[in-house]
């Protein structure tokens, strides 16, 4: 296909549609730039400053980019009542829309109504399961146990590691085994694999693509340029994604992963399957969401607990109590559950650093939202189909009504009665509903065999000075986190 086939025409003002309707806002807004663009504002870094800027807006608030206005929600109460599937249903926001020039109507891409969504969601539902996570555990602990051999090596050398990398070579490696059975020999070199630097470019590209879109006079003209560079680029993953189901095509042997499921497992009762270009599309997908999430939920957790001695002894009693006190001792399925205060860590990381901070939302039909008030309006908000509003995590997960003292890391949060006690919609990591990531038990679990392995093995110490740097690309990753290794 040619690169300009695919390229997708944006109208100037690609907005989220309210134009019955004005949020409150930053102060200070400029005619063209808005409210985004501020003096000390990095603007590859809309999230962040989202957090800054937004944090006493209300529950729902407005920002303006380059003529175009975006529409968040961040009170409980409202987001409640959007998470509601009866009424709402996933929106394509700019930026997640954008990557459908890479990924078409792959599972997240894809609008709710499209019918290769819905096939493809049945269809592999089932393999992600809580109890599916057994056939995926070992390669799991053995692509863990490949990442520990290279920085045993390093703590030997007394070389310290950039740790997001790795966790990145190491769920990128996981994926693609677990769910392909295709290795992309992450751990013979330090260097980032093709696959990653290709795909960060598109995400990057996607992210900027619809306010390059927007910018007076040149956007459009710019961002077909920008297109182009990013479709030729992207070749380099498409023939990968062609080579993993000639690989497959050619053994003549069905594995039962989800590659198997894809080409061999009929999604109707005529026995049709899923069409070769959107098993493409999917791959990619679950390459993508399967690994980039996961390494940057890790990456955190490892840095708030080499900031926080008590949470890690915590940790590290119940290490040794489930698993024993060797270090090189590895969690076994049934002993994954049992490491509860652990996965409190990792519910409390990914209420501080949610790695994908957002999701949008639409109404089915003209609605009213936030009656009861919940929007910070008498009677409430009259709200369209042609209407999005994006649930803005980070700050619903700092709400201090919901999370007294929020910026404090304090696991203790997700101990069983303080979740009862709490609104059903105020953690939100996953998203929501029948959109909600379908991979959520293969990122936590995961997620807890690669903590346990790394904290039952090392002593990690943070270079000195360092502090939280967050890129963002759709998701969020810290950066330049290095630490040094100690055998324990």
């Amino acid at each position: 296909m040619a690169a300009t086939d695919t390229l997708v025409e944006y109208p100037p003002n690609d907005g989220m549609g309210w134009a019955e309707h004005d949020f409150p806002h930053p102060s200070g807004r400029r005619r063209i730039l808005g409210d985004a663009f501020r003096k000390g504002m990095d603007p590859t870094t809309p999230v962040q400053n989202m957090l800054r800027l937004g944090a006493d807006l209300g529950p729902i608030f407005e920002m303006l980019a380059m003529g175009r206005k975006f529409v968040f929600a961040r009170g409980v109460d409202l987001v409640g009542e959007l998470c509601d599937d009866k009424r709402f249903t996933k929106a394509l926001a700019p930026g997640v829309a954008d990557l459908r020039m890479f990924v078409a109507d792959g599972l997240f891409t894809a609008e709710t109504d499209e019918p290769n969504w819905r096939l493809a969601h049945d269809l592999l539902m089932p393999a992600f399961s809580k109890s599916a996570m057994r056939g995926y555990h070992d390669v799991m602990v053995e692509a863990t146990d490949e990442l520990i051999s290279v920085w045993d090596k390093a703590a030997g050398e007394g070389r310290t590691v950039d740790v997001s990398p790795w966790l990145t070579k190491l769920t990128l490696e996981t994926i693609g085994r677990a769910a392909f059975s295709h290795t992309f020999h992450s751990f013979e070199t330090a260097e980032v694999d093709p696959f990653v630097t290709t795909f960060v470019a598109d995400m990057s590209h996607a992210a900027a693509r619809s306010n390059v879109a927007a910018l007076p006079f040149v956007g459009r003209r710019m961002v077909r340029t920008r297109d182009r560079e990013a479709l030729a680029r992207h070749e380099y993953i498409d023939r990968l994604l062609r080579d993993i189901v000639a690989e497959r095509e050619a053994s003549g042997v069905e594995h039962d992963d989800l590659l198997g499921r894809m080409m061999h497992v009929p999604v109707d009762e005529s026995g049709s399957l899923l069409d070769a270009a959107n098993v493409r599309h999917q791959i990619l997908t679950l390459l993508v969401a399967g690994h980039e999430t996961t390494s940057g939920a890790v990456s955190f957790a490892l840095y708030h607990l080499t900031r926080e001695p008590e949470v890690l002894a915590r940790v590290r009693a119940e290490l040794d109590e489930v698993l024993g006190t060797a270090p090189s001792a590895t969690p076994s399925f049934e002993q994954v559950p049992k490491l509860r205060y652990l996965r409190r860590v990792v519910d409390e990381t990914l209420r501080l650093w949610p790695t994908a901070p957002g999701f949008a939302r639409s109404p089915r039909e003209t609605t009213t939202i936030g009656a009861d008030g919940s929007a910070g309006v008498p009677g409430g908000l009259r709200m369209t189909p042609d209407d999005k509003v994006l649930v803005f995590i980070p700050l619903l997960h700092r709400d201090p009504e919901v999370w007294p003292d929020p910026e404090r890391f304090d696991p203790d949060r997700f101990l069983p009665e303080h979740i009862r006690a709490r609104p059903a919609h105020a953690y939100k990591p996953f998203g929501t509903g029948e959109r909600a990531c379908i991979g959520r038990q293969f990122a936590l679990h995961e997620s807890a065999i690669v903590l346990a392995k790394l904290l039952h093995r090392f002593d990690l110490t943070p270079e000195p000075g360092y502090e939280l740097t967050i890129t963002e690309r759709l998701t969020l990753m810290p950066v330049g986190f290095r630490v040094g290794l100690t055998r324990r």
